[in-house]
């Protein structure tokens, strides 16, 4: 276990780098002067290269990445070109809302997905398992905008029970608005992530329902149902902590449309908005940042799975 921990941990590592990098490079090959657009279009040329050579952008583009990447490990995630306020403080504040949004949404996808796969797997063989099963793909073909106009139309619109944009200006200290903001749009995210989990969770139950230990459980005297529960969900839990380090990725990504959707000050919204200003010390952060938080969920995913699943523990020994 503890080569695994190490193993893993070089490898988040190397893949923050890696990110880094890429992340870098490709801000760097965009079309269009940072300077220039920062300026404004009255700016003379001398005033373009006095701001060039302020921002430090004249400096050989190796030397930026080293700057960068030398912040990063003091906790300096530098100082935008727009506004030359800290990158660090904004970012935290606007995770504020972006982890409670993701958090919310994986809470609504399992709740969901989870249940359901379970149900459509069992009655695989009658109208509601098929039923089920097509609309957990219909669902999980829908676009999240479109989604989140559904919902908008039901919930807030026809019904009147939830708000439907912004975020209270207090944050959290109005814990209850601030909660309220936040459920339709984890609703959205995880309607669309839930039927993704729901046809996991629906192949694994189908999976475990022909296994040799569930089939000796019901012959011994256990129903069909008790059986699965206690020897097969197991294996089915271990399946669907496998997928959601995937799905959290498809989380963070659904909250940047989401966020943008219904207003909400998350760091998606942030990011939009310091692309179309090509505040790039800002973007590089905001996308490393949400980079970084995609390999630690990875990670955290990883070593969990491979601490409950004695398969792994007997195969590393």
């Amino acid at each position: 276990m503890t080569r695994f921990l190490v193993g893993r941990l070089l490898l988040l590592v190397v893949g923050l780098l890696v990110a880094s990098l890429i992340i870098f490079a490709t801000l760097r090959i965009l079309p269009g002067d940072v300077a220039q657009i920062v300026a404004g279009t009255q700016a003379s040329p001398d005033q373009v290269d006095q701001l060039r050579e302020q921002l430090g952008l004249d400096r050989p583009v190796v030397v930026q990445y080293l700057d960068w990447i030398g912040g990063l490990f003091r906790g300096d995630l530098g100082r935008s070109l727009v506004t030359d306020g800290p990158v660090a403080p904004e970012i935290v504040q606007k995770l504020g809302i972006t982890l409670p949004l993701a958090g919310m949404s994986l809470v609504a996808a399992l709740v969901i997905g989870v249940p359901l796969g379970v149900v459509a797997a069992v009655l695989r063989r009658r109208p509601g398992g098929a039923v089920i099963g097509f609309v957990a793909q219909a669902v999980a073909a829908v676009p999240i905008v479109w989604a989140g106009m559904l919902l908008v139309a039901l919930f807030a619109v026809t019904l009147h029970w939830l708000p439907t944009q912004g975020f209270p200006l207090d944050g959290w200290s109005e814990p209850g608005r601030a909660f309220a903001s936040l459920v339709l749009p984890a609703l959205t995210i995880g309607a669309v992530e839930g039927a993704v989990i729901l046809r996991f969770t629906r192949s694994a139950t189908l999976s475990v329902l022909d296994a040799d230990h569930v089939r000796t459980a019901a012959a011994i005297g256990l129903t069909r149902t008790q059986a699965l529960i206690r020897h097969g969900l197991p294996s089915v839990a271990l399946t669907v902590l496998a997928v959601l380090g995937v799905q959290i990725a498809g989380l963070l990504v659904g909250a940047v449309v989401v966020e943008q959707l219904f207003s909400l000050p998350g760091v998606g919204r942030m990011l939009v908005t310091d692309v179309g200003r090509r505040d790039i010390t800002k973007v590089q952060s905001e996308l490393l940042v949400l980079t970084g938080l995609v390999l630690l969920v990875g990670f955290a995913v990883d070593v969990v799975h491979r601490t409950l699943d004695p398969r792994q523990r007997e195969v590393s020994g």
